[in-house]
């Protein structure tokens, strides 16, 4: 999760130079100065600098923030959330891809089966995990997963952080694309619950692949969108240095997404962004997924699929 040293984004700059004072200012306190009260007036002001900063992020400020390195990722709320998780690996065809975890455990007591894309935190596990952009072996596992969750009537979670699937030339060769219709086929076949919860960036199909679910909860910081801001701007305008304003008019944040009906739920971060107070955001999110499984639970499978069709068939027709 988060190292011992802050990382700050570009527009968090004067929020920067306030902590940095405070710092001095509280060596300078461990010295026996007495500058209580001047310490305590400048964390006021870096309090409110970064609450006022928070309050008005630009899409492309919310990308950033989705991208925080210091953002917990899925296994910091597997670790959290699900106790005696079990992890499973391959697909039972090529191999295991690391970019995307998932297994059995329990969650609150009961038996769940969790799938998420995993990033890396370190650059270590950044490259095992292939920075969460899963293979075609990842969403066969997924897949393989979510086939043996309802068989024995296990509902599925969902955990969404990636930049997209990965668009390398042995991934195309061994079907990406229709790894990723698979799995997105897997999800709607459902007949158990299924919540998706975007904790970072939900980026195309590879995030659709596993975020087709009964329940899609979406971080308030989070985007989620068909292409990344700098490939749109690369497409639209054949410059990949517009992608602030492709950001600005994608309608990628969650504020927009649940007007659209695209996601259904938008949970509050820390002030300052998950990254600020990753057990207060994962506790947070803890209590939306069980309120959501709890919504759905005592359904039958019949009526579980049907509620997730008309879901996807509302999206853009009725806007909140």
């Amino acid at each position: 999760m988060s190292g011992p040293m802050r990382s700050y984004l570009d527009f968090e700059k004067p929020v920067a130079e306030l902590d940095s004072k405070i710092d001095e200012l509280r060596t300078l306190a461990a010295s026996g100065s007495d500058i209580h009260e001047e310490v305590e007036k400048i964390e006021e002001k870096a309090q409110q600098a970064l609450h006022d900063l928070y309050a008005a992020l630009t899409p492309w400020q919310k990308t950033q923030v989705a991208r925080h390195p210091q953002r917990p990722h899925c296994v910091d709320y597997i670790e959290a959330l699900i106790t005696e998780f079990t992890p499973l690996a391959g697909d039972r065809k090529f191999g295991d891809d690391e970019a995307l975890v998932g297994g059995f455990g329990r969650f609150r007591g009961e038996s769940v089966c969790v799938i998420g894309q995993e990033k890396g935190s370190t650059t270590e596990t950044r490259l095992r995990h292939n920075f969460g952009m899963a293979r075609p072996e990842g969403y066969r596992k997924a897949v393989r997963l979510m086939e043996m969750a309802d068989r024995f009537d296990l509902p599925v979670l969902s955990l969404v952080d990636t930049a997209g699937a990965y668009p390398g030339i042995g991934a195309e060769e061994r079907g990406q694309a229709e790894a990723i219709a698979r799995s997105t086929e897997a999800c709607l076949q459902l007949g158990v619950p299924n919540v998706a919860v975007v904790i970072g960036e939900g980026g195309s199909g590879g995030a659709i692949a596993i975020a087709t679910a009964n329940k899609v909860l979406m971080l308030e910081h989070a985007v989620y969108s068909v292409i990344s801001p700098e490939a749109a701007s690369s497409i639209l305008w054949r410059d990949g240095t517009k992608a602030q304003e492709a950001a600005n008019s994608m309608k990628i944040t969650a504020q927009d997404l649940l007007k659209f009906g695209v996601i259904d739920q938008i949970l509050a971060e820390p002030k300052g962004g998950a990254h600020r107070d990753p057990a207060a955001m994962i506790a947070t999110a803890g209590d939306a997924i069980a309120a959501a499984f709890a919504e759905l639970k005592g359904q039958g499978r019949d009526a579980i699929r049907a509620h997730r069709r008309q879901k996807f068939l509302d999206i853009g027709r009725k806007l909140a």
